[in-house]
């Protein structure tokens, strides 16, 4: 269900967007497609920082874990 919204943008930002609206029926369209995309950006993002921060506490293990393959790699 869409919700009719009123939102004030800068001429610029609406001139760029009405170069840039051509494959969308509506500028309306083209700002939701807009948003969506940079919300699933800020969703990747946010998941990467818990990622790194899961890997971060974990780093001393996985770094001697790593260190004991590798030495098993080394020729006598």
């Amino acid at each position: 269900m869409k919700v009719k919204t009123s939102i004030t943008l800068s001429e610029d930002l609406l001139d760029a967007i009405d170069e840039r609206s051509g494959q969308f029926k509506n500028r309306s369209d083209f700002v939701e497609a807009a948003i969506r995309a940079y919300i699933e950006h800020m969703i990747r993002e946010e998941q990467n920082a818990k990622d790194l921060a899961i890997i971060n506490r974990q780093a001393d293990r996985l770094n001697k874990e790593a260190i004991d393959v590798l030495e098993y790699q080394l020729i006598p």
